[in-house]
């Protein structure tokens, strides 16, 4: 097979090209969740917040159309499998949220920061990727495994075949599995958009409103490149895979695993058992896309720690949001727009905690 057309090639080019712009697209924008939400809570401001909704009403929209078409199989995602680890959930993503607060920022925005020259990020990000391997496969993970994951909700027993919203509707109606996943996503885009778009102030801002859209597209755009490009037989095994994906399934965007591979990867890179994936490229993609943006717009600056104080308080909320973003299984991309775009009950309960965590944290911070 030639590296033309091998699709894991494809799938880790097209992860990084796609992830270039979404960095560009993130820097320029300022998007940034946990902005979003100390805008809210802090200035009562939604302007970012409805870019971040407008981002999910495309995502959510597109997948179900690449769904629906059988361009992908949505059912395949670590998001939508029946068993609803929710324990593990609202505790992951209530401590995500913590964790995103008092470090300034997701792991999508230190990665956005790398890019713009920020050294603080690089080591918030390297402590970001040893808590999210020790939670993956080190201590972290079996405090995870004893006591988080066990705690779990098997919707299997009721006769559902995953955790989607559309196959719960299917089930209480009786109508038919397509039926039901644009009557859900109708309803849920449409909600999201009617309170998106019924601010005058955000609808004249050009930038928020182009780039919620793009970046939703992106978002889709991962969907269909490892679940349909990256989706074939193996010519070694002759089994149907997706090529090039740590969870050895179709993924979208998400931050918080790949940046543990991709520590793993650049330590041991004389393991041959190690390679390029699409979460490692696309995290790759988002910084170098935030640099390529912040020096042709001369906004690249060094950045540091302020303090020793600063520096704490920034390891300990990477630390946090390692651990918390694995263990519910996704960040604020990961979960907030890559998993809701599925339209699992499960992202939309780990969005919830992370926001209440990340609300918490801000309410404290200023009493």
């Amino acid at each position: 097979m030639t590296e033309a057309t091998n699709p894991s090639a494809w799938v880790i080019w097209g992860g990084f090209v796609l992830a270039f712009v979404f960095g560009a697209i993130a820097n320029k924008s300022n998007f940034c969740t946990m902005g979003a939400i100390s805008d809210v809570v802090n200035m009562s401001h939604w302007g970012r917040m409805r870019m971040w909704f407008l981002a999910m009403a495309v995502a959510i929209v597109g997948t179900t159309l690449l769904h629906t078409q059988g361009l992908i199989d949505l059912t395949k995602t670590i998001y939508t499998r029946p068993n609803v680890p929710w324990l593990s959930m609202l505790v992951g993503g209530g401590l995500f949220g913590v964790g995103m607060t008092i470090a300034g920022g997701c792991v999508n925005k230190n990665l956005v920061r790398v890019g713009a020259g920020s050294l603080r990020s690089v080591v918030v990000l390297v402590f970001v990727a040893i808590s999210a391997y020790m939670t993956l496969k080190g201590l972290f993970g079996q405090w995870r495994a004893s006591f988080l994951d066990p705690v779990a909700l098997d919707l299997s027993a009721w006769g559902l075949a995953g955790q989607t919203l559309p196959q719960l509707v299917t089930k209480l109606t009786g109508m038919s599995g397509h039926a039901g996943a644009w009557l859900t996503a109708a309803v849920v885009s449409i909600g999201l958009l009617l309170f998106v778009l019924k601010d005058k102030r955000f609808r004249a801002n050009n930038l928020q409103m182009v780039s919620g859209v793009v970046l939703g597209l992106l978002v889709v755009a991962a969907w269909y490149l490892t679940g349909h490009v990256g989706h074939g037989e193996n010519p070694d095994t002759m089994e149907i895979v997706y090529f090039a994906t740590n969870t050895r399934t179709l993924e979208s965007f998400s931050f918080v695993a790949p940046t543990a591979f991709g520590l793993e990867l650049l330590m041991l890179w004389t393991d041959k058992s190690l390679l390029l994936t699409f979460g490692i490229a696309s995290a790759m993609g988002v910084v170098l896309g935030s640099m390529a943006y912040a020096l042709s717009a001369g906004q690249f600056r060094w950045e540091g720690f302020a303090s020793v104080e600063d520096l704490r308080t920034q390891l300990f909320g990477a630390v946090l949001m390692g651990f918390g973003g694995v263990t519910a299984l996704g960040c604020t991309v990961g979960q907030g727009l890559s998993g809701v775009s599925t339209l699992a009950m499960g992202s939309f309960l780990v969005l919830g905690s992370i926001t209440a965590g990340a609300v918490a944290t801000m309410q404290y911070q200023n009493r």
